[in-house]
């Protein structure tokens, strides 16, 4: 057999293959290819006085020093990749580094002398990684859904899914609920290059269909949508929400409010430049005497400005609007509802 070297559109339509990195730990902890198991070569250290070596002294000394790191490792790393590799009957692997050069040629080498089918991507994960700021960018057929905050538009969105509509949940990528209370009980957010790296391949296992997508700020917590996505989709069908205050505040306080009230009182602090003093003052006072609704009341009327804010510089077309009833505020009925409208006014 041979080390087999593909592309990264030969990659992209290859399933059910292990996909080994062989970066470093800190390299693959702040952006991966989705999916990929980390087998680094060098730790970081390692890949930092290998790298030293090559700048400073020469290719050549780098590779002796590299071999030294290596050498050790061998043998563990075909036992680790045999366990990974076990359900792949044709015994197959892609295996990459970051621009596709020693690290990952060592690798292969290796693999391919044990016995493996061995790929290497050519360009390695930053071919990857040009392949999706690309890919986010160009033009494609979205829906967005829209409503005030508390209209329950991620569990609609979970409805549209579970009828056969292809759905993608930026917020559950980005670990972030979308506002200043968002981050509160979620896990770490992702680097913005790794969110941007599971949106793209999200986007592209969707087969060119329609995605529906919330309404989301650009910046959702700590990451961006991509600027040239934003473009795309700001000027994509809005289906809007209609549901009444009261019903939104209940869902709120039902969503937020067993949550930790120091952390909660921290998000309100925040915001308190656009709260105002009042309101801010207000708002912790009746979450100091666990009067959750009315402090939440006062939350929900800020938000409810702010989106009809950016609700009207909003480009065409103009959202579509469905008002729901409080007797038809079941998730799944919403969503019947919703596509009721779409395939009237969308499709």
């Amino acid at each position: 057999m041979a080390v087999t070297k593909i592309y990264i559109a030969e990659f992209l339509s290859m399933t059910g293959i292990p996909v080994i990195d062989v970066r470093s730990p800190q390299e693959y902890s702040h952006a991966h290819i989705p999916g990929a198991i980390n087998m680094p070569l060098f730790n970081d250290e390692e890949r930092k006085v290998v790298g030293t070596t090559y700048k400073q002294l020469s290719r050549e000394q780098a590779i002796k020093i590299g071999l030294d790191y290596f050498g050790p490792k061998m043998r563990r790393m075909v036992e680790q990749i045999e366990e990974v590799a076990k359900e792949e009957t044709a015994k197959r692997l892609v295996v990459h580094c970051w621009r596709g050069g020693m690290r990952s040629a060592a690798v292969a080498w290796l693999l391919d002398l044990y016995g493996f089918k061995v790929y290497t991507i050519i360009g390695g994960y930053k071919a990857f990684r040009n392949w999706a700021i690309q890919h986010l960018a160009q033009d494609r057929a979205y829906t967005i859904l829209g409503g005030y905050t508390g209209s329950a538009k991620t569990e609609i969105l979970r409805s549209l899914k579970e009828k056969g509509e292809t759905v993608i949940d930026l917020e559950g990528i980005a670990n972030h609920k979308g506002s200043a209370f968002g981050a509160i009980g979620q896990e770490p957010q992702p680097s913005q290059e790794m969110f941007e790296n599971i949106l793209a391949t999200q986007i592209f296992l969707s087969e060119k269909k329609n995605i529906w997508l919330e309404d989301e700020s650009q910046r959702i917590g700590l990451v961006n949508i991509p600027h040239l996505m934003w473009d795309v989709i700001r000027k994509k069908p809005v289906f809007f929400l209609d549901i009444p205050f009261d019903i939104r505040l209940d869902h709120i306080v039902k969503t937020y409010g067993g949550l930790n009230k120091g952390e909660l009182a921290a998000a309100i602090i925040r915001i308190k430049k656009r709260l105002g003093g009042l309101e801010t003052k207000s708002a912790l006072a009746f979450l100091a005497e666990d009067n959750i609704r009315a402090c939440f009341e006062i939350l929900l009327t800020y938000y409810d400005k702010l989106y009809a804010k950016a609700l009207l510089n909003r480009p065409d077309p103009k959202p579509t609007t469905t008002k729901i009833n409080p007797e038809t505020f079941e998730f799944g009925s919403v969503a019947e509802l919703i596509l009721k409208k779409w395939n009237t006014h969308g499709r």
